[in-house]
């Protein structure tokens, strides 16, 4: 059973994970290693799983085994592992060190990076992982690389012939649980002669 993650808020007494068999007889449902610091508690005939105290994020993840037993001969039961994790808070959202850049560009130049965005997210794991993007902008003149926060151009430009100024919203996103997190910057690119 892999429950769904556990806030680190999370209260004495919250359900975590109904366990379950197909068995035609009765079964008591115990929790019978890997839960130590004693998390959790199993009722016996439902199944269900519930935590019993607050929890430390330092503790997990957790991977204990239930036992269901026969409930009229103890020889015959059958075991499962449970792994639960613990997520901590989405505190913070992704910041660009500056909100406003600007680029020049050649024109009549192949398709080239114009420069290396990076944002900053103070959380720890998942929900310090950033992805990039473009919100708003001529999206086919431009791409950004999801993962390294570098923008190209994807086209020459022709500074008699076109705009030579384009502004794009770009966006730094982490991978937050229970909601994502976004930051903005916009960069304006200058199309030089």
């Amino acid at each position: 059973y892999q429950p769904a993650p556990l806030s680190v808020k999370t209260l004495p007494d919250t359900f975590v994970v109904q366990i379950s068999v197909l068995y035609q007889a009765p079964v008591l449902y115990s929790i019978v290693s890997g839960d130590e610091k004693g998390y959790f508690f199993i009722h016996p005939s439902t199944g269900i799983v519930k935590t019993t105290k607050n929890l430390n994020p330092e503790d997990f993840p957790i991977t204990f085994n239930v036992r269901a037993t026969d409930s009229s001969d103890a020889n015959i039961f059958n075991e499962v592992a449970v792994n639960v994790e613990v997520i901590v808070e989405n505190y913070f959202s992704p910041v660009f060190p500056s909100a406003l850049i600007e680029e020049r560009l050649e024109e009549n130049l192949q398709a080239t990076q114009i420069v290396h965005l990076k944002a900053q997210d103070n959380d720890t794991g998942r929900n310090g992982l950033l992805t990039y993007g473009i919100l708003s902008g001529d999206e086919l003149k431009f791409r950004i690389n999801e993962t390294t926060g570098i923008l190209y151009s994807t086209v020459s430009f022709d500074y008699e012939e076109e705009p030579t100024e384009y502004q794009l919203v770009i966006y730094a996103e982490d991978d937050g649980i229970p909601e994502k997190k976004r930051g903005y910057c916009t960069v304006v690119i200058k199309i030089t002669d």
